[in-house]
């Protein structure tokens, strides 16, 4: 059986498609997730096999719910799932985040260091920034996940604080929309 997917707009970079996610990317989605390099600076450990599927489930929840959430990013040229990257809602207990959408993106090993997050985010970025509904969006980046406060960095976003969260602390960065 199948459901008919919510209407989520396609965006396309020069290197990269965002689009919906499939029941298909379940597969590259929990190798991605399962993966200790990925995981490390955020949730700390690998993913189970029905953590990945909640989250994928989780994932058209946003869409269907709140008009927005987050993209696979495939490779245009081979069609590869390398990634996921959106807005997001996930009601985390932290102050800062209240009623501002929360972006995020996280990459399979092999897309690393090529730019593709950037890329994909500031489309993620653009498409938002023509909408009233994200006149401010905010993330949260693990402090020693450099790597992830550059990439916030050059997409506008700037560090309002340390706040706790779980066992220890994260970062929170604000953009304002049109940066």
């Amino acid at each position: 059986m199948t459901f008919p997917e919510p209407p989520i707009p396609p965006l396309e970079t020069q290197r990269l498609r965002l689009r919906g996610h499939r029941l298909t990317d379940f597969e590259p989605l929990h190798a991605m997730w399962s993966d200790p390099e990925v995981t490390r600076f955020i949730t700390g450990a690998p993913s189970t096999r029905t953590e990945s599927w909640s989250r994928l489930l989780r994932y058209a929840g946003h869409w269907a719910h709140l008009g927005y959430g987050y993209w696979a990013v495939e490779d245009r040229a081979t069609g590869a799932f390398i990634g996921e990257t959106g807005l997001a809602d996930y009601r985390r207990g932290i102050a800062a985040l209240d009623g501002v959408p929360e972006a995020g993106w996280v990459f399979a090993p092999a897309a690393h260091g090529k730019g593709l997050a950037g890329e994909a985010v500031q489309a993620v970025l653009r498409w938002a920034d023509a909408d009233a509904r994200f006149a401010t969006t905010a993330c949260i980046i693990d402090p020693d996940h450099h790597a992830s406060r550059r990439l916030a960095g050059r997409q506008g976003y700037q560090e309002v604080g340390l706040q706790p969260y779980g066992a220890g602390q994260t970062l929170v960065y604000r953009r304002q929309a049109g940066w």
